[in-house]
């Protein structure tokens, strides 16, 4: 669930501000045609830098989204040998882009993997494009999750280092305008969410771990 305060990522302040000035300046000079845009351009990127408060669940076997979007696949995949399940949920650009842990854990391991920008639709997506694979050790097993660069998103950013605890539903990173993330799990865990579901990072169950 989420509560109704919000506050923004600071980073959202610095890429605002150039669209807005100039958006002033034109009203100025009475370019109403051209402020409109660049005011619109401004707004929008204050809406998508929106960081809400998250409140995660209670249950000690939940596995929450990492991410807000739309859960695209849910399919066996062994994941360095190991086999398991991933879920993949596509963020559009209307969606929150701030990324929060699954699992309460360490991360053990954050590996950048350098890579293409195919549209964060497409399935090869997982394994081709830009990424970080972060590795969670939490008391009830190993999980990955991947933050996936799309065609539009450029930058995958992760705020957490090796080592370093986490709380469910704490944040870890951001990916910037249209992108992907996957979520690895043991084949003990029951996946709780379907396809074309769309999910709240931080809050909302995926899955409950099984048998650990």
């Amino acid at each position: 669930m989420s509560d109704r305060r919000s506050r923004m990522v600071k980073e959202g302040f610095i890429f605002s501000v150039p669209p807005l000035l100039l958006g002033v300046a034109a009203l100025e000079l009475r370019w109403y045609w051209a402020a409109g845009v660049f005011l619109f351009l401004g707004a929008f990127v204050l809406y998508f830098f929106r960081d809400p408060r998250r409140v995660p669940p209670t249950e000690p076997d939940a596995v929450v989204s990492p991410a807000d979007g739309r859960v695209v696949e849910i399919v066996d995949e062994p994941f360095d040998a190991r086999p398991g399940k991933r879920i993949s949920i596509f963020l559009s650009v209307w969606d929150v882009h701030v990324n929060r842990a699954p699992v309460e854990g360490v991360i053990r391991k954050v590996e950048y993997r350098p890579g293409r920008f195919y549209a964060a639709l497409r399935a090869r997506a997982s394994t081709e494009n830009e990424q970080n694979v972060i590795h969670v050790s939490s008391p009830r097993g190993e999980m990955v999750f991947k933050q996936i660069a799309g065609w539009i998103a450029r930058r995958v950013l992760c705020w957490k280092c090796e080592g370093e605890p986490v709380a469910m539903g704490e944040r870890v990173g951001m990916i910037r305008f249209g992108s992907r993330v996957d979520v690895w799990l043991p084949p003990e865990a029951e996946i709780v969410v379907h396809r074309g579901q769309h999910v709240a990072a931080g809050s909302d169950i995926l899955a409950r771990w099984k048998g650990q």
